[in-house]
Order: C-alpha cells, then sequence, then structure tokens
C-alpha cells in the first residue's frame, strides 16, 4: 500500500517538475521576446538622439545674445544635450581633421560659432524639427540652422518599419508562448481530475477546490520565472564573454524591466490557467471525467 502510495506521489511530484521546467523554457521564450522589443527601443532612442542640429550663429554676435539663445536651449523640450563651439575651437577642430589653417592664407578666421543640439528622441522627426526650426529663426542672430532633413526622415522610416515587424514577430511568439503555457497547467491539473471531482461529489465549493491549485500555480509560476530569469542572465554573460558584444548595449533599466514582466507574467499566468484549469473539470460530470 505504501508502495503504492509512493508512487502516486512520486508520478504528481514529477508531473510538478515538468510543468515548472516547461514553463520555465515558456518565460524564458517571452523573456527573449521582451530583450528583443526593448533592445530594439533602446536602439532607436539612441539613434534619434544622436541626430544632431547646427545652430550657425553671425559674426560678431554679442554675448548676451549669445546668453540668450543657451537659455532658450536650456528650457526647450525638443533639446536633449547641446555644446556651444566658439570661432576658436571651430578653428581648432578643422585644423585638427583637415590638416590646414585657413586662418593663415585668408587672414582671418572664416568660421562662425554654433551651438550642436541633439534631440530629444520623443521629437526627433521631420514635424517636430520643423516646428523647433521655426521656433529657433525668431532669433535674429542666427544665421541658419544646419542639419541632414534626409536623414530623419530615414531614420525615422527606418525604425518605424522595423518595430512593426518586431511587434508581429513578439505578438506571434507570445501567443505561443501562452498557449503552451496554458496546455502545461492544464495536464498538471489534468493528473488530479478525479480527486477534485471527489472533492465536488463530497461538497467542497468550488473556490475550495480551486484555492490550492492556484497557489501551487502561483508558486510554480515565481519559481519558473527565476529560472528563466537566471537562464537569460546565462546567456547574455555567455553571449558577452564569446563575441564581446553586450546585446546590442541592453540598458540596467531594461533589464529590470524585462524581469519584472517575466515573474508577474509568470505569477499571474499561472494562476490564471490553473483557476480555469480546475473549472474544466469541475464543470463536468463523473462519467464524463473518465472520458476526459
Amino acid at each position: 500500500m505504501n508502495s503504492k502510495n509512493n508512487k502516486g506521489k512520486y508520478r504528481i511530484g514529477n508531473v510538478h517538475l515538468t510543468a515548472t521546467v516547461s514553463m520555465s523554457l515558456v518565460l524564458f521564450l517571452i523573456g527573449l521576446v521582451l530583450l528583443l522589443i526593448f533592445a530594439a527601443r533602446d536602439v532607436s532612442t539612441h539613434i534619434k538622439e544622436n541626430i544632431s542640429l547646427s545652430l550657425i550663429l553671425k559674426d560678431n554676435i554679442a554675448a548676451e545674445n549669445t546668453s540668450r539663445i543657451e537659455r532658450y536651449l536650456q528650457n526647450s523640450k525638443f533639446v536633449k544635450s547641446f555644446d556651444y563651439i566658439s570661432k576658436e575651437d571651430a578653428l581648432k577642430e578643422h585644423i585638427r581633421t583637415m590638416g590646414e589653417d585657413p586662418e593663415k592664407f585668408l587672414g582671418y578666421n572664416p568660421l562662425m560659432a554654433s551651438f550642436e543640439v541633439k534631440l530629444n528622441a520623443d521629437y526627433a522627426n521631420k514635424d517636430s524639427v520643423e516646428v523647433f526650426e521655426s521656433k529657433l529663426k525668431m532669433y535674429e542672430d542666427i544665421d541658419r540652422v544646419a542639419y541632414q532633413k534626409d536623414m530623419v526622415t530615414l531614420v525615422n522610416d527606418n525604425i518605424t518599419r522595423i518595430s512593426f515587424v518586431l511587434l508581429v514577430i513578439a505578438t506571434i511568439l507570445m501567443l505561443i508562448s501562452i498557449t503552451l503555457l496554458n496546455n502545461t497547467i492544464r495536464v498538471s491539473v489534468y493528473s488530479n481530475r478525479f480527486l477534485i471531482n471527489t472533492m465536488k461529489l463530497v461538497g467542497a465549493t468550488p473556490w475550495f477546490i480551486r484555492k490550492p491549485y492556484v497557489i501551487r500555480g502561483i508558486t510554480n509560476g515565481l519559481l519558473a520565472s527565476l529560472i528563466s530569469i537566471a537562464m537569460l542572465a546565462v546567456l547574455l554573460l555567455y553571449i558577452r564573454s564569446n563575441t564581446g558584444l553586450n546585446l546590442l548595449a541592453i540598458e540596467i533599466k531594461t533589464l529590470v524591466e524585462t524581469s519584472v514582466i517575466i515573474v508577474l507574467l509568470g505569477i499571474i499566468l499561472t494562476a490564471l490557467s490553473s483557476y480555469f484549469a480546475v473549472g474544466r473539470y469541475l464543470r463536468m460530470q463523473t462519467n464524463e471525467i473518465y472520458l476526459a
């Protein structure tokens, strides 16, 4: 008798172990998808924030007017950062890069002072840049605003296409992952279908029957999510150590966001799947249990 009980416990334990491992693999897949999406977002932001505008200032601009433009840039929602480059600094940079000094044969410094402006990612698009440019034209001491208009359009068009493709792939993989996770839970509960039916026959309430399965689902989901996070960490470390890459320079914030979402998904999805999986057998008649 004890031998049979031990075998039964071993079989049930084996089912839960298999379910936890399966959930870990599913959550690992979800984590990879999330990392891909967040990494694409970070790279997109990085590219947009490296689009620069040059505000070329007129010669002999008064210091107070330069300060006025600087204050505007400091308070502008369009601007992430900016640097002031004086005529002298511009000449030094020209000599360093080109290897010649135009002042020697012209007799004067032909270069102009400027502000090199980096845009906020949210405003690094054609329409926002045009609005920003129109505001800058109100300052008479700005000779012109120089930037690559085609580059701004090209960057945003490419990012839009890539984001759409990633969203489609992520949606498909997410649906597959959720289906696999739900099936894993259903298989786990299936082994206890007769126990569920017996508890229902003796008068146990639906929630009383569901509760231990939901709690076990949450526990297994939490454990599976932690295992999947560990697997992702090992994968990232492996990629870094063998390729020298930081997987598209993923930020710490991105890793934290991914980990939190995996844990929440692990808990919520397993709890809901357990709740509905048990409900399926609660709705069955006794004779239907044997045919399930």
